[in-house]
């Protein structure tokens, strides 16, 4: 139980932490915290035992709430989606680069690659133009730098050659292979015009979903409650009570900072909704655990998201991250124990949890660069040497499923680095041997393999649990059969890598659906927001969470149903287990970082688009365009 405090009239001070005029307060000692939960335990029976005088009132709650809940789901899940995949994204503009013809082309980035090329985020269909020719990019302190990339045709500013790296500022010139560019900033009318569009768009509100939500929590305590019966513990209404209020202090205390962007968080609240139900059903001793790993997943999701607001800490960071994803999967390596064949958790004071899960939000945040550095090849040596270490180390331990999931994640931060599909391929086929060799030193993974596709045929032995998987989850229907009433919980890792399975028994396959596509909407919100992100850093990290997701689920959900080999690994915010838990929640503040909607997000810093427009709105004169000065010039002559 958590400490809590009560008034006393009259204790003596040395037994005192807290005095006040005749108040004094003090920690609740462990017996007097024992006989609270004796007490709620007491009405808590109570409750049950009238259910059990009449049985039928359970029975036809059952009946009816299984028809309303994936209703609830849809109410709590459309207006989220919705407003991620359907609200057009207008982007920031950090200032504009002017043409000789009169034509602004805006700066969307922070980081932004001028070429000739298709994916330059510049276009300059000249031929003496590089595909890549140069890098304009703003640091934390509004100053904005110009790198050349090798170009042929040469870059300067103000006539003067850049070599490397050169400051520019507003009014300053530029030159690409003869091609001249005046670095402007906007005007108050054009930062107006983009601040109007942008307010337009703001996300949807989502107290609606959260009422839904609160209904949906507490029509499912009380399912579990009439399902397990007598033997109901009051752990069940705590937890339940507990994510609740988290879930609305959470969302007044940002609503408070004006952030009004909360879709993600209620995709989020709803999975761990499940996984509590899960939990509950499987492990009802481990439910609070669960509850403080949620409470400890979102505080990590916020310290995370702040601390991602300035990239310049970020930059400082990423090998001490990377040291930090080593660090871990060594601790585990040496101090960690075997739990269904591989060495990958660690047991302190009673409790165990996996480093492999926050080593992958370590991982990401190493790999992840700004775009100068993108063009620096011993960072992308250094990374895959980063990757290769961490895929030994797991590969030691025996858990592939989540070298798998590393080397997955390593391939969309690899491309994303370099675009290089020929070195991926030749790193593909080199994974593709070495995991050939792995499986002649570890023949229990090659097991695996030989009953993928034909767990019927081994339903007894190496397919046991995808046979019943498959069964719990046919038996629940569309609608399953009601928190609490299934039976799949009874196999091993049931409420882990099985867990799609308990959803489709317990909470029907249409739930089961909903929750799998709530989380491949985070990746594809993370696609779309990439476009108009600040930074490539954020680009990167927020496409690697993504693709993290997805691919983790994929292998759960289609492992525990035979469509994939089963790999041991856990369904994101859903699965029963602290660090898993917290690993999916600070995934999470990757993806929150791309938001760039206008108040939309705490992790994005809002001073800096404020300071663009009141210098905007300062500049009595603004800057011109030189190009229309020489041409006022000629027609005078």
């Amino acid at each position: 139980m958590s400490p809590s405090f009560y008034p006393l009239e009259r204790v003596s001070e040395e037994h005192c932490t807290l005095c006040k005029k005749d108040a004094i307060l003090r920690p609740i000692s462990k017996k007097e915290a024992d006989n609270i939960e004796a007490f709620l335990q007491t009405q808590l029976d109570s409750i049950t035992a009238l259910l059990a005088a009449y049985p039928l009132a359970g029975t036809w709650y059952t009946a009816v709430v299984r028809f309303l809940f994936p209703v609830l789901a849809v109410f709590i899940l459309s207006r989220a989606v919705r407003s991620l995949l359907s609200m057009p994204h207008t982007p920031e503009i950090w200032g504009q680069l002017s043409l000789p013809n009169g034509a602004a082309i805006p700066l969307t980035h922070w980081e932004n690659i001028i070429g000739r090329g298709q994916t330059a985020d510049i276009q300059l269909n000249y031929p003496s133009v590089s595909r890549q020719h140069a890098a304009i990019c703003r640091g934390e302190d509004d100053q904005w730098v110009l790198y050349d990339l090798g170009s042929k045709g040469g870059t300067q500013v103000n006539g003067e050659t850049v070599t490397g790296a050169r400051p520019v500022k507003l009014g300053d010139t530029i030159s690409l292979g003869g091609v001249p560019l005046i670095f402007l900033p906007q005007t108050v009318a054009e930062r107006e015009e983009i601040e109007n569009q942008r307010r337009a768009e703001r996300p949807a509100a989502m107290w609606p979903s959260f009422l839904w939500l609160t209904v949906f929590q507490v029509l499912a305590c009380v399912q579990l409650i009439v399902a397990a019966g007598e033997s109901a513990s009051v752990s069940i209404p705590l937890a339940f009570l507990g994510l609740t209020a988290v879930m609305w202090l959470y969302a007044a205390i940002l609503r408070a900072t004006r952030c009004v962007g909360f879709e993600m968080e209620t995709i989020a609240f709803f999975l761990c909704t499940l996984c509590l139900a899960v939990t509950a059903s499987s492990a009802p001793q481990s439910l609070l655990k669960q509850f403080v790993a949620i409470l400890l997943g979102v505080i990590l999701f916020l310290v995370l998201g702040i601390f991602l607001r300035d990239l310049s800490r970020v930059q400082k960071n990423r090998w001490l991250m990377a040291a930090g994803a080593i660090g871990l999967l060594a601790f585990t390596l040496v101090f960690g124990h075997s739990k269904y064949g591989a060495v990958n958790w660690i047991s302190i004071g009673g409790m165990s949890f996996q480093p492999s899960e926050i080593a992958k939000i370590c991982y990401i945040f190493a790999g992840s660069a700004t775009l100068e550095r993108l063009f620096h090849k011993r960072n992308l040596t250094l990374f895959i040497v980063l990757t290769g270490a961490c895929i030994a180390l797991l590969g030691i331990m025996s858990d592939f499923g989540t070298a798998a999931i590393f080397f997955v994640t390593f391939l969309v931060i690899a491309y994303m680095r370099s675009g290089d599909f020929a070195t991926l391929s030749l790193i593909c086929g080199g994974a593709v041997f070495g995991a050939g060799i792995i499986m002649t030193f570890k023949p229990y993974i090659l097991s695996r393999f030989a009953t993928w596709g034909h767990a019927w045929e081994a339903a007894s032995t190496t397919g046991y649990q995808q046979t019943r998987t498959m069964s719990a989850a046919a038996s629940g229907g569309l609608f399953g059969m009601g928190g609490g009433n299934g039976w799949l919980h009874n196999v091993a890792a049931a409420d882990t890598d099985l867990v799609f399975g308990m959803l489709c028994e317990e909470w029907g396959l249409l739930i089961a659906i909903l929750a799998v596509g709530a989380i491949i909407t985070l990746a594809v919100f993370a696609v779309r927001a990439c476009r108009v992100g600040r930074s490539s850093f954020y680009i990167i990290a927020a496409c690697a969470a993504g693709s993290l997701l997805v691919f983790q689920t994929c292998l759960n959900v289609f492992g525990s149903v035979d469509l994939l080999p089963l790999t041991g690994v856990t369904l994101p915010f859903i699965s029963n287990g602290g660090s898993a838990m917290m690993s999916a929640w600070g995934l999470l503040a990757y993806l929150k970082a791309t938001d760039t909607r206008e108040n939309a997000s705490f992790a994005i810093r809002r001073s800096h688009q404020k300071r663009l427009t009141q210098d905007a709105r300062r500049r009595v004169e603004p800057i011109g365009n030189p190009f229309a000065e020489q041409e006022a010039e000629h027609e005078e002559d």
